[in-house]
């Protein structure tokens, strides 16, 4: 599978909330999340957290994907139910190596999550 086919399925296994699917292509050792706000040296860290997203996610549109070689960029609408966040665009690196994905860096506007969550998010291993 090539690393843009990877990451498609990762996004569809999030947007239908298939997390155990999602966690199946990400690397078991050596993973590393890295965000605006937090960060996550183990998949399974990144994957609880993202758990507790699910509860408000309304929908995941993926506006535009492309890859160069192992890189895969996305733009995303995270479009949530729930008003103090309302809907996020994020811009994200993936970086994939031998079918799986080994880093993922996301970019966007953290204030409102941060603020919502009276500033006590979530880091783990850094």
């Amino acid at each position: 599978m090539q690393p843009k086919e990877t990451v498609e399925r990762f996004i569809a296994h999030i947007h239908a909330q298939r997390l155990d699917e999602a966690k199946n292509l990400l690397a078991a050792k050596g993973f590393e999340y890295v965000g605006p706000n937090m960060r996550f040296l183990s998949r399974d860290d990144m994957l609880s957290y993202q758990f507790g997203m699910v509860a408000i996610q309304k929908d995941l549109i993926v506006r535009q994907l492309s890859a160069d070689g192992e890189h895969v960029f996305a733009i995303l609408d995270y479009q949530t139910n729930f008003e103090p966040i309302g809907d996020v665009r994020l811009a994200v690196w993936f970086r994939v190596r031998a079918g799986k994905i080994h880093t993922v860096e996301a970019f966007y506007n953290a204030a409102v999550v941060e603020n919502m969550l009276g500033g006590n998010l979530p880091t783990a291993g850094g």
